[in-house]
């Protein structure tokens, strides 16, 4: 059994179990004084930031954060219209970084080729190579659609914005236009909602519908 009395190496308490002793060693200062500030620190961010308030609250701070790009997103849409996305279209840098993302988000539903098709099977998604539409042909048409998805969204395509941000929306827009003609006649598809009688999809620049209030009890 190890002396526990001397004070040149390691203390051991006395006790032993299953042949094991433990060490009786006093702490280091540096870990003391860590573990004492970490003490003081929660004490004082608990009565600061639960108790007086200090700051704003995560929610706070998320309402902020979402202000921001809100703001950025309707900046950047207030300047975007149908001559501006075809401009758009003209520039093969825009349209190279819309290929990228369509290439990587699009493909699996409307094709490599924009044609919806693939080896001679139908694919989920619609044309977008030729001139028939079903939610319109104006670049900003497109732009709604692509952003926030088709009106039925169980039958169509879902909202993108979400997922890719406005800047890449816009550039897979600019993409689609390019394999387009400006002065090219269109035709709106036989079940477009644009014809007479048809749900008329909300504008690109638009905000999302208000849910319907609950009806009295």
């Amino acid at each position: 059994m190890p002396d526990t009395n001397n004070s040149s190496g390691p203390k051991l308490r006395e006790h032993v179990y299953d042949g094991i002793q433990e060490y009786d060693q006093k702490l280091p200062n540096w870990w003391l004084f860590t573990w004492y500030i970490t003490i003081v620190f929660f004490v004082l961010f608990w009565l600061s930031y639960y108790q007086f308030h200090v700051g704003d609250s995560d929610v706070e701070r998320v309402e902020k954060d979402l202000a921001v790009v809100t703001a950025a997103r309707d900046k950047e849409l207030a300047s975007v219209d149908d001559d501006k996305l075809w401009a758009m279209s003209k520039d093969p840098a825009i349209v190279a970084a819309g290929k990228a993302t369509y290439d990587t988000t699009c493909i699996a539903c409307h094709a490599p080729d924009l044609s919806a098709h693939l080896g001679g099977a139908k694919l989920p998604g619609l044309p977008l190579n030729d001139t028939e539409w079903k939610h319109g042909s104006k670049p900003t048409q497109l732009l709604g659609i692509v952003r926030k998805g088709a009106p039925d969204l169980t039958k169509g395509m879902p909202p993108w914005e979400p997922q890719l941000g406005i800047k890449r929306v816009i550039e897979v827009v600019a993409f689609i236009l390019s394999h387009h003609d400006k002065d090219k006649p269109t035709t709106l598809a036989a079940d477009s909602p644009l014809k007479p009688g048809g749900a008329v999809p909300a504008p690109a620049g638009a905000a999302a519908p208000a849910p319907a209030p609950a009806p009295a009890k």
